[in-house]
């Protein structure tokens, strides 16, 4: 699928203002991706398909999640988590997305995950400080990430921790793990 084709299909699938923050998410994912000699045609096409599924009505992601059998543990988490697998499956069924490092990323951009690859780091790391984010800390995350993808991890993935903590909004395994992990890759001195 062309460019100009997923544009318009993403555009139609958000309100004007997420489909700017996803043009800011595909600007950074090609930055950090060049930064850090990524393919840059991945990152690209991860970011501009990351959020297509989050204005998707809960009840189709929950019926795509129970019929996909993807982790069962969403379903006990906000909705809100649920657009990040959800999208991974709309771009290998309408986008036609068959490489396994774009679907994973855009699986893992809510949550993180142990082991995340670099493709994933980007993502993650794009979404959290594209040029349209402005709340506390994103300036600090914005210096990190050209600096060890790791670290920014570490950062970002604290900073959401402690904001839905402070809201007592329950966290998804999957994100203590990935803190964790990176957490003990700084302790032992190996970040990216």
């Amino acid at each position: 699928m062309k460019r100009t084709e997923i544009l318009q299909k993403v555009k139609l699938a958000m309100p004007e203002k997420r489909y700017i923050h996803t043009l800011g998410v595909e600007k950074q994912a090609i930055r950090l991706a060049e930064h850090y000699g990524e393919n840059v045609e991945k990152a690209s096409l991860a970011a501009l398909l990351h959020d297509y599924a989050k204005y998707t009505d809960t009840k189709t992601q929950k019926d795509i999640i129970v019929q996909e059998k993807m982790d069962p543990r969403l379903l006990s988490y906000h909705p809100s988590l649920w657009h990040a697998p959800v999208g991974s499956f709309f771009a290998k069924t309408e986008f036609d997305v068959e490489d396994p490092d774009i679907l994973e990323a855009i699986r893992v951009h809510t949550t993180g995950k142990i082991g995340m690859n670099t493709l994933d780091k980007i993502l993650y790391l794009a979404d959290y400080t594209e040029e349209n984010r402005d709340f506390p800390g994103v300036e600090k995350a914005r210096e990190l990430v050209f600096q060890s993808l790791d670290q920014a991890m570490l950062y970002a993935l604290g900073r959401t921790i402690i904001f839905l903590a402070s809201k007592n909004s329950p966290i998804f395994p999957d994100t203590f793990e990935a803190y964790n992990d990176f957490s003990s890759k700084t302790i032992k001195g190996d970040v990216n």
